[in-house]
């Protein structure tokens, strides 16, 4: 089509959020001048109107402005009319996978339908049925019937959506691409953008317009640049949508705060956003604050400069993950790995060392010309940074860095500019975010060959899990874990716990814990192994995203992973992992 041929380009010094018309869910208006909006999503069955009701009123006491509940069936869609008679005012909306009677009945109870395009008219075949299935090979012709046929099936709800004034979330799951979508496109962000921009061709053509967007995916750098691409789509289209952020299997902890806060905030201080919900493998109201914090923190970030446009010659690609070349300043830059430095005035902390020594830092103000030139000119890969105390947003300020030096020399990143190391009184939960936000953005932009840690406490545990998150350099076990929901065959959050608990020791293994089959294979794309609820309380496990055993029952599933995982030569005893104190300390004025 025309509008596949329009060049998009990316703004990597945003001046202000991305403007975009206002879309209503009830009273609460999401784009245009509003706030940014904070959501949720309820853990509990759709068909329990008690608990329902008790998780709405929670979420809404703690700051959440719009509530989220699924519904897999048209029974649970239909009790969405005696649970909206008992919350008020409160906007629910319904999240539809596979279903389109489902969505049908819901919308009738909503104030919002979410619809995957990925499952909700196209067939999905399991991987080995896909790789043997000649009719999943798509001509243009067959490409073309399949699009008319979800059409078809889609117009309806997006009729009855205009009848009754509400509006819809066309929502991709990188872990849920149809099999049409991933035979044209791959398993790829084109193929995401794609697979929304189609259901988007349909609302149109009705005058449909009560749309917003979302890109979710476990991985952070398929989620920023997902939601890049969406974003450039949509504006060099003329479709000025909002868009819906968030990191989905996020998982718990630190670890499920520290993703979200990269994934989410990074857009954020791209000036991409207008409402958001964090997942957590924990209880829903938990989501509130770190959403908030996020919500507080990032748009602080984005660049704000008058002037002319500014230089992008030699940053990466805003849709495909590349690492920024340089050549080694000792141990750092290179082929080596992200190192972690640590300033003198640090405190110590036993079971993390930073892991390089610090070879001399040239800081440079990105603005300055002369002496960048001067670097260029040099034959010496060196090490670079900026100078503390610049009046520049950070992110923005070593982006303009990149743009101007030479891809030769290494760059050393830090979390703040003002030359001070976190204060016993400041907030910790906030200074992780603030540090995971900045360090995140860039190193998933392909930035970064060393990173520096000062406002948060615990600064290398921090820096570590920063690192962990992005994706870039792996020091322990990584879990890629839904937040319970409707659909949850188990208890998701005491089942993570006995799979942490087996599995922890083990170094450079990604498991994923999933609640259902909704998006549990293709989230597990990055996973070695898959932990996924089949029926209740019986377990298929995966090996990638490829299921390998089926209908375990629930209290035999973790001693399997474990024997899966040493059938494959993954596993290590714990005695084996015990933690060298021979690293080399590295310390940083």
């Amino acid at each position: 089509m025309q509008e596949q041929e329009i060049a998009v380009q990316h703004d990597w010094f945003p001046m202000r959020r991305r403007v975009t018309r206002e879309v209503r869910v009830r009273d609460i208006g999401i784009g245009g001048a509003n706030p940014l909006r904070i959501q949720s999503m309820l853990t509990c069955s759709t068909f329990d109107t008690a608990a329902c009701v008790e998780q709405t009123q929670r979420l809404a006491a703690a700051g959440c402005e719009i509530v989220r509940l699924a519904a897999p069936t048209v029974r649970d869609a239909a009790n969405l009319a005696n649970i909206r008679a008992e919350t008020g005012d409160i906007p629910l909306v319904a999240d539809i996978h596979f279903k389109p009677e489902a969505a049908f009945e819901a919308a009738q109870h909503v104030d919002k339908i979410r619809i995957n395009p990925g499952n909700y008219a196209d067939r999905k075949m399991s991987p080995p049925q896909s790789s043997q299935n000649s009719q999943l090979e798509y001509d243009d012709i067959a490409y073309a019937e399949a699009i008319e046929r979800a059409r078809t099936r889609f117009e309806p709800l997006v009729r009855l959506c205009q009848q009754r004034g509400i509006s819809m979330r066309i929502g991709v799951n990188h872990g849920s691409l149809s099999d049409r979508i991933m035979h044209r496109y791959g398993d790829t962000v084109e193929g995401m953008v794609e697979s929304a921009l189609e259901f988007t061709r349909f609302a149109r053509d009705l005058g449909f317009h009560d749309l917003i967007f979302s890109m979710k995916a476990s991985n952070v750098k398929i989620v920023i640049a997902a939601y890049r691409l969406l974003a450039d789509r949509l504006d060099a289209l003329g479709w000025d949508y909002p868009i819906h952020l968030g990191v989905t299997e996020a998982g718990d902890g630190e670890d499920g705060r520290i993703k979200s806060a990269i994934g989410i905030g990074a857009l954020l201080a791209d000036g991409i956003g207008d409402t958001l919900r964090v997942s957590l493998t924990e209880d829903s109201v938990e989501e509130i604050p770190v959403a908030r914090a996020i919500a507080c923190i990032a748009p602080s970030l984005m660049w704000r400069a008058e002037g002319s446009p500014l230089p992008t010659t030699h940053l990466p690609s805003p849709y495909h993950y590349t690492r920024r070349p340089s050549q080694a300043v000792g141990t750092i830059g290179g082929s080596h790995p992200v190192r972690i430095l640590a300033a003198a005035t640090q405190p110590a902390e036993p079971n993390f060392l930073a892991d390089a020594i610090a070879p001399s830092c040239i800081e440079i103000d990105p603005r300055n010309d002369t002496a960048i030139a001067a670097l260029n000119a040099t034959d010496t890969p060196t090490l670079v940074t900026l100078p503390d105390g610049l009046d520049l947003p950070i992110i923005g300020a070593y982006r303009l860095l990149a743009a101007h030096l030479d891809p030769r020399h290494p760059i050393l990143l830090k979390d703040t500019l003002d030359g001070k190391s976190c204060s016993a009184h400041s907030c910790a939960e906030d200074s992780r975010l603030a540090s995971a936000i900045i360090l995140g953005s860039l190193l998933c932009d392909g930035i970064g060959d060393a990173v520096l840690v000062r406002r948060a406490p615990r600064s290398l545990e921090t820096a570590y899990n920063i690192l962990q998150a992005c994706g870039v350099r792996l020091y322990k076990t990584e879990y890629i874990a839904c937040p319970s929901c409707g659909r949850t065959l188990f208890d998701l959050r005491e089942t993570t716990a006995r799979v942490k608990e087996a599995t922890s020791h083990l170094t450079g293994l990604k498991i994923a814990v999933m609640g259902c089959i909704v998006n549990g294979p293709g989230e597990m794309a990055d996973a070695d192994f898959g932990y996924v609820g089949g029926a209740p309380g019986k377990i298929n496990l995966y090996v990638g995203k490829t299921p390998v055993a089926f209908h375990i029952p629930q209290e035999q599933a973790v001693e399997r992973l474990v024997a899966l995982i040493k059938e494959h030569g993954r596993w290590q005893d714990p005695c084996e992992l015990e933690k060298s104190t021979t690293q080399p300390e590295a310390s940083f004025p």
